[in-house]
């Protein structure tokens, strides 16, 4: 082989070689980003991965909210009416969290199978519904509608007990 064309080759070598490394870690990357949306049915049928970052969604279960008077931590369920996850934060919630509204929490499912939410995100309107949880609903065989109906009915229950206390 002439040295021109030796020389040729092992540039193209190169090139080819640093693009697929460049591609490798981009992919690796990306991978260690994503984070997957799981309704409470699915994880508790084991589909979520333990210890990696994991969306959740779900209504905030009525009587769920337990808060430290003495820091910032709070435990609450989320559900989808048909299963149930617990959830542990430590930090402020947003103004629209209360029991009885939507909720999406990102954080790790813990083998002791409560997540530890790093951040929880409120839904102002009962009935939004993301399209990733009416497609996890529809996939378990439960319609989004019968799970619409039933967070109206919560919402309406928790307006009449507020509604009561202020009275």
């Amino acid at each position: 082989m002439r040295p021109k064309r030796k020389q040729k080759l092992f540039l193209a070598l190169g090139l080819v070689s640093l693009a697929a490394i460049a591609v490798g870690l981009t992919l690796y990357a990306l991978r260690a980003n994503i984070n997957l949306f799981f309704s409470p049915i699915q994880i508790v049928a084991g589909d979520a991965p333990y210890e990696r970052q994991i969306r959740a969604g779900g209504m905030v279960k009525e009587g769920s909210v337990a808060r430290n008077p003495d820091s910032l931590d709070v435990e609450f369920t989320v559900t989808d009416y048909v299963e149930d996850v617990r959830v542990h934060y430590s930090g402020i919630l947003p103004d629209l969290f209360r029991e009885g509204q939507g909720v999406v929490v990102v954080g790790q499912l813990q083998r002791d199978g409560y997540i530890k939410a790093d951040q929880v995100l409120a839904r102002h309107d009962e009935n939004y519904m993301p399209p990733e949880v009416s497609e996890a609903l529809e996939a378990a065989g439960y319609s989004p509608a019968d799970y619409q109906a039933k967070a109206a009915e919560v919402a309406e229950r928790l307006e009449a007990r507020e509604g009561a206390s202020q009275n």
